[in-house]
């Protein structure tokens, strides 16, 4: 241990900054020191880098440090924000809505507060509270399409704004069935019923949400593009296996319930499996409006890309690549010479 001390404190005693250059201070270093490469064993090496890493690095640490306490601080005051901001929406739309005795003026404050409020925080609640009252309103037979319009809406909503990518539709998707499933093991007379209209709703939201993701590609204004170009192939290869993605949200969300719930969604997705042709065109369309429109610029992105493979990183990344490569041929060579030693041995 007292060694290993010495070994440190030497280093550090001959780092010195008046060198400009990392190149310099690392020479001056090794020669202050009288480092001998030849005879370095595995731990010298180690301490050898860690002082010089250390010395070169130290300040550089306690500014990450800093920022990253910054960006902690910062994410705590926007998630604070974010919620006062929603409950501030809700207090508005209640104060607007007690003042309000027209229930056709209602009906359209609640369309405004459903496309106004971000779903996703309360989405759970929100699916359980909608099919509990379609399920204690249905007088009149008509709860099937009751809660296919209400499921509808509410994925349709919550789609709709953000980013059209794999998983968050899946997120969506998933949670608004997962909170079916538990009112349908609640009522497994009308299990099928919920279950089937859910599953329709789901489905036709995401259309909605995709159709108008479609519609909103041809006026996209050209700052707006780059959204897209960043995520260029992705978003290509999510469209093009919306239909997949849906059945496997059903069919693993089967896979986590009761068995007479897990066989009637089972049955329920071979169903649709058939009446899925709607999703896969409309995605098919909207693949091919951004391929048409945003070609060129993913042309462009891949020429940025191809720069990146020469930039430092790339360059490093390559280096330490081969290096790898060079420790595992070493590693293996030695095995193999150990276990022919071993051999030679026995047969003497």
């Amino acid at each position: 241990m007292d060694k290993k001390r010495t070994w440190q404190q030497k280093l550090k005693n001959a780092y010195s900054r008046r060198f400009k250059s990392i190149e310099k201070r690392v020479k001056h270093v090794l020669g202050e020191a009288k480092v001998k490469p030849g005879i370095l064993s595995l731990n010298e090496m180690k301490i050898l880098t860690d002082v010089l890493i250390e010395e070169e690095t130290h300040t550089l640490k306690e500014d990450v440090e800093r920022l990253l306490e910054q960006k902690e601080a910062i994410e705590r005051t926007l998630q604070k924000k974010s919620d006062k901001l929603q409950v501030t929406k809700y207090k508005v739309f209640n104060a607007v809505e007690e003042h309000l005795q027209d229930e056709k003026a209602i009906y359209m404050l609640h369309q405004i507060k459903l496309q106004s409020i971000d779903l996703y925080d309360m989405l759970s609640e929100m699916v359980e509270s909608a099919i509990i009252t379609a399920l204690e309103k249905d007088t009149d037979g008509d709860m099937n399409n009751s809660i296919n319009e209400v499921i509808k809406e509410i994925s349709y909503e919550s789609i709709k704004e953000g980013s059209l990518n794999t998983i968050r539709v899946r997120k969506i998707l998933s949670t608004i069935l997962a909170t079916t499933i538990e009112i349908a093991e609640a009522t497994p007379t009308r299990a099928e019923e919920i279950l089937s209209s859910t599953l329709k709703g789901m489905r036709s939201g995401l259309i909605k949400s995709i159709n108008r993701f479609k519609q909103r590609l041809v006026f996209m204004p050209v700052e707006a593009k780059h959204i897209l170009i960043e995520d260029y192939d992705t978003i290509i290869e999510d469209l093009n296996q919306t239909d997949t993605l849906f059945s496997q949200i059903i069919v693993t969300q089967a896979s986590q319930t009761s068995q007479p719930i897990r066989k009637i969604l089972i049955q329920l997705n071979q169903e649709m499996r058939y009446d899925l042709e709607e999703l896969v065109l409309i995605s098919k369309e909207t693949a091919d409006v951004i391929k048409e429109k945003f070609s060129n610029l993913a042309k462009i992105a891949v020429k940025k890309a191809d720069f990146a493979l020469h930039s430092p990183k790339a360059q490093e990344a390559k280096r330490m690549g081969i290096q790898a490569w060079g420790v595992a041929k070493v590693a293996l060579e030695n095995a193999i010479k150990s276990a022919k030693g071993a051999i030679d041995k026995k047969d003497k």
